[in-house]
């Protein structure tokens, strides 16, 4: 149990979510996953958690293994085609996770995933929040393009509005 991070995390309020998060932030991370949507049949969620708290916290939960646990809350798996996706974002620790569903995760490898993580990363510890997301969304809609491109049978089974733990 590291000390310092548990300090983050408890000085990591909702309030620091609204302030790199403001409704217009929320508002174009909204668009940038229609949009990417639009040029293929995956199912984009983006999620942004201020910190952990309690026992996750003490046991010294990962953002990995916390990513995995809203990816199931969030029923993400839950896609017909196995075809949702989450971009996770830890506030306190800046650290950012991809998690995609069996489907999309035979196709493209975690080493590609790490790379727009660290993408997005890079982007927040400038304070440049929207336009880290709203990158990572486009490189993952890239991705996901190049082996899952859209056809007219796509629905969007996930809503596209950002999700504030």
């Amino acid at each position: 149990m590291k000390i310092r991070r548990i300090l983050k995390h408890l000085l990591t309020t909702h309030g620091a979510v609204s302030r790199a998060f403001p409704q217009k932030s929320l508002k174009a991370i909204e668009v940038a996953i229609a949009a990417a949507e639009a040029t293929h049949v995956g199912d984009i969620r983006f999620a942004v958690e201020n910190a952990l708290d309690g026992s996750p916290l003490l046991k010294g939960q990962s953002p990995r293994e916390r990513a995995i646990d809203v990816f199931s809350q969030q029923r993400i798996w839950d896609t017909e085609c196995n075809n949702g996706l989450l971009i996770y974002l830890l506030l306190a620790d800046r650290a950012v996770e991809i998690v995609a569903d069996r489907g999309i995760h035979a196709k493209v490898n975690s080493q590609e995933w790490r790379n727009v993580c660290r993408q997005m990363e890079t982007a927040f510890k400038h304070g440049d929040y929207e336009s880290g997301v709203v990158g990572g969304i486009q490189a993952v809609a890239r991705h996901l393009a190049a082996h899952f491109p859209a056809d007219a049978a796509r629905k969007n089974e996930l809503s596209n509005k950002a999700v504030l733990l």
